[in-house]
C-alpha cells in the first residue's frame, strides 16, 4: 500500500523554539531518503512553515493555511487555494471589530503573499508575534480596520486573552461558512482564534493530497483542536504526548512529547523495528 504520513507543526513536530530538533532533522531525512512520503499540515503560512521545517527534505506537496493552500514546494506551484469572498471576509472583520478584537489578516496579491495589521491596535500577543518576524517582507501595516481586507483574504489569526477571543468564537463557530478554531497559544498564555472559509481544512488537504498522490492510506500526527478533522479522514492518527486529552481520545495511539521527538521517534521505530 501506498502511505502518505502527514504531521502537525507547532506542538507535534516542532521544539519550542519553533524548529524541527537535529534528532528529528537527521532521522527523518534518512527515512525519506529511503522513500518515506511524509508531509505537514500547519496554519502556518509558506514562509513561516519553510522557516520552522529548515533542514527537512520534503518532497510532497504541503498543507497551508489548516487548508487553504496546497502547495508543491519543489516545483514552485499551488497546487489549490479557497478563499474569503467579499461579503463573507466583511462580515467576519465586523463582527471581530465589534468584540474589540483586531485581527492580523493573511491575504494575497498577484505573486506575493501578505500580512497585514492594524499599526497602534496590536493586543499583546500580536506584538509578540510580530517582533518573532521583523524584517519578513511580507509585513504590512495599515492604518484602518478597512485596509485590513483590501486584498484576497486567505485567513484571520486573532491573539488574545481567552475572555474576549472565546466571545467572539461563540458568535461566529455555527456560521456554516467559516471554520473557527479557538485554543490556547502553543508556546505562550494567550489564546488563538483562527477564522478560514468552510471548505479550507486540514481534512479537505489530506483528501486533495490522497488523490493526487494516489495515496491508499494516509497516517498523521497532532495535538490540538486544529488537528481534530484530520484525524476524522485519516486511517491512523496518532496524538503526540503533550496534546490535548480529547484529541488523544480520538487517536489510534499516542506518541512521545514534541520535546523528545516524538514523531520521528514512532516512525524510526515503525520502519527500522
Amino acid at each position: 500500500m501506498k502511505t502518505l504520513f502527514v504531521t502537525d507543526l507547532d506542538g507535534t513536530l516542532l521544539t519550542s523554539e519553533e524548529k524541527v530538533s537535529a534528532y528529528s532533522r537527521e532521522h527523518l531525512n534518512r527515512l525519506i531518503d529511503e522513500g518515506l512520503m511524509l508531509t505537514y499540515a500547519t496554519a502556518r503560512s509558506a514562509r513561516s512553515a519553510c522557516r520552522a521545517v529548515s533542514g527537512l527534505n520534503i518532497r510532497v506537496p504541503a498543507i497551508l493555511y489548516n487548508g487553504g493552500i496546497i502547495y508543491d514546494f519543489i516545483k514552485g506551484e499551488t497546487l489549490k487555494y479557497v478563499v474569503f469572498e467579499d461579503d463573507w471576509k466583511q462580515y467576519v472583520l465586523s463582527v471581530l471589530l465589534g468584540f474589540g478584537i483586531v485581527p492580523i489578516v493573511f491575504s494575497a496579491v498577484p505573486g506575493k503573499e501578505r500580512v497585514v495589521w492594524m499599526k497602534g491596535a496590536e493586543s499583546e500577543g500580536i506584538r509578540r508575534y510580530l517582533s518573532r518576524r521583523m524584517g519578513d517582507d511580507r509585513l504590512v501595516a495599515v492604518e484602518s480596520p478597512e485596509a485590513l481586507i483590501e486584498d484576497t483574504v486567505l485567513y484571520f489569526k486573532c491573539v488574545g486573552p481567552r475572555e474576549q477571543l472565546e466571545s467572539a468564537w461563540n458568535d461566529l463557530k455555527y456560521d456554516t461558512r467559516f471554520i473557527c478554531i479557538f485554543h490556547q497559544e502553543t508556546y505562550q498564555n494567550d489564546f488563538w482564534m483562527e477564522i478560514s472559509p468552510r471548505e479550507a481544512t486540514k481534512a479537505n488537504g489530506v483528501r486533495f493530497l490522497r488523490e493526487y498522490l494516489g495515496c491508499d492510506r494516509v497516517v498523521c500526527f497532532g495535538d490540538t483542536s486544529n488537528d481534530s478533522d484530520m484525524f476524522d479522514v485519516c486511517e491512523e492518527k496518532y496524538a503526540v504526548m503533550n496534546a490535548d486529552a480529547w484529541l488523544k481520545a480520538k487517536a489510534t495511539g499516542v506518541t512521545g512529547y514534541c520535546e523528545e521527538d516524538g514523531v520521528a521517534k514512532f516512525l524510526e521505530a515503525r520502519f527500522r523495528p
